[in-house]
Order: structure tokens, then C-alpha cells, then sequence
């Protein structure tokens, strides 16, 4: 299954890069979370063979552009619109994660004819305090950056699943390494998820999968109002995984993927 990184500049001059693993249609658009980056992912693509598969940087991280001055909900739609529509003649599988379900959310609800079927995981119809946000940029900006090394940046991160997902895309610069992501603009960015958009989320049609894990970010009555308020939503719910199991629950997350976007 071969990898190719494209860009594709929009209309505001941001790049957004994506990388595409190739395979049969429809493709499968997958969006990571918050301070991610596409190369999350990757196993996921892999383990989706022989079906098309298209990793998107979003603004903001990865190999996109670092700090674009746009960090609106809007704009995130339209560069996953720009993607799918550069990159494929047919409705898309959509596929996010946190912050990436979120944006999938509001791509499948502006433009229905574009999505085939809808994956949500940790996701919801945005939510979050303006005190929860400036902590977590404070707790970025506390990185000890430039790293000296992958291991010293290890020490400082932990050895959990998100931290290795972190240390691994860190950015080589001749003084040490860096994240790929800024730490205001995430708070920028995290800030617009917030704002609830029920109307969206209740106007989507697509076949919807709504994965939680037991040991998540959202709450029972959360992540039941959610569903409940859905049109054609199933849940299901992953064990002893967190808000990022794709990473800590990998087995788990691949195989009720690959069996809903198999259904006909």
C-alpha cells in the first residue's frame, strides 16, 4: 500500500498536506484531534487495505501551515471540502477524532453529498470552558523546547500513547526538536470547537458511527444526549481505552471501523 504526501494551497494561502495511501474507492478521509497530525493515523490507513485512504493535516499541525491566521470552524470545512473534492469524483468515508470529529461533523452536515458514511470517535457537538482552554495552553508552552533528543523529549512528555504520538512528529531543526504545532494557535482553535452546533449535528442524514471509550472525555449523559439528538447514529463503546484509542486501543478501534464502512 503506497504513500504519497501532496499539498494543495486554499484560498486564504494556507497549505494544507495530506498524504494518500492508495486503494479503491470510495476513499476513506480521516482527520486526527487537537496538536496531532495526520501520521497518527498511518496504522489505521494500513489496516484499511485495499481501500483509498487520505491522511489530512489540518490547519494548524502537522506538515500544514503552523500558524495560519484563520482558525475558524469555516475555514477547517473548507480545506477538508478542498481535499476531498481534488482527490476523489465520488462521496467520501469520513473519519475524525476529537477536534477532527468535530470538523467531520460540520463537513458532513454543510455538504451531504460529499459524505457516504460519517465516524465519529471522542467526538461530540463541541464543548468546553474558556479556563479548561487557557490551561491547556499553558501546559504546552511549559514544553521545555527545543527537545535535545527523542528520548530527552520522552522524559519530559511521558511514555504514555498520546505523549509517543507527540515525541515521534516532532520537528527536527538545527537546534533541537520542536512540535508541529503552536501553542496559541491550538487555543484559538480549541476555543471555536467549543460553541455547541446541535442544528449541524442534527441535520446530518449519512450513516452515522458515533465510538466512545470507557475511559473518554465525555461523560454517560453526554455521550447519550448526543446519539439520542443523531438521525442515524449507532454507538458503540471501546474498553479500557481513552479519548485517544486509536492509539491505546488500536485493535479495537480498527475492527469497528473496517466493519461499519463495510456495510452496505
Amino acid at each position: 500500500m503506497s504513500e504519497t504526501r501532496h499539498a494543495l494551497t486554499v484560498g486564504d494561502g494556507i497549505t494544507i498536506s495530506y498524504s494518500v495511501f492508495n486503494g479503491t474507492d470510495p476513499a476513506v478521509v480521516i482527520l486526527h484531534g487537537l496538536a496531532g497530525s495526520s501520521r497518527e493515523f498511518t496504522p489505521t490507513a494500513r489496516a484499511l487495505s485495499p481501500r483509498k485512504v487520505i491522511l489530512i493535516d489540518q490547519r494548524g499541525h502537522g506538515f500544514s501551515t503552523r500558524v495560519p491566521a484563520d482558525t475558524s470552524r469555516t475555514a477547517f470545512v473548507g480545506d477538508v471540502v478542498r481535499v476531498i473534492e481534488a482527490e476523489s469524483s465520488q462521496p467520501v468515508d469520513l473519519v475524525g477524532q476529537s477536534m477532527g470529529a468535530h470538523t467531520a461533523m460540520l463537513v458532513a452536515a454543510a455538504h451531504p453529498a460529499l459524505v457516504r458514511r460519517l465516524v465519529l470517535l471522542e467526538g461530540n457537538e463541541g464543548n468546553g470552558s474558556a479556563e479548561d482552554h487557557a490551561a491547556l495552553g499553558d501546559y504546552f508552552r511549559s514544553w521545555e523546547v527545543p527537545f535535545s533528543s527523542r528520548e530527552n523529549a520522552k522524559e519530559s512528555l511521558g511514555d504514555g500513547p498520546l505523549a509517543q504520538a507527540w515525541v515521534a512528529d516532532l520537528e527536527e531543526r538545527e537546534d533541537g526538536l520542536y512540535p508541529r504545532f503552536d501553542a496559541d494557535v491550538m487555543v484559538r482553535t480549541i476555543s471555536e470547537v467549543a460553541v455547541p452546533r446541535w442544528m449541524e449535528w442534527e441535520s446530518i442524514t449519512a450513516p452515522t458511527l458515533a465510538v466512545y471509550a470507557d475511559d473518554g472525555m465525555f461523560t454517560e449523559n453526554q455521550k447519550a444526549e448526543f446519539v439520542g439528538r443523531g438521525r442515524n447514529v449507532t454507538r458503540v463503546d471501546l474498553t479500557e481505552a481513552s479519548h485517544d484509542a486509536h492509539l491505546d486501543a488500536s485493535e479495537q478501534w480498527i475492527t469497528v471501523l473496517r466493519g461499519f464502512l463495510a456495510a452496505t
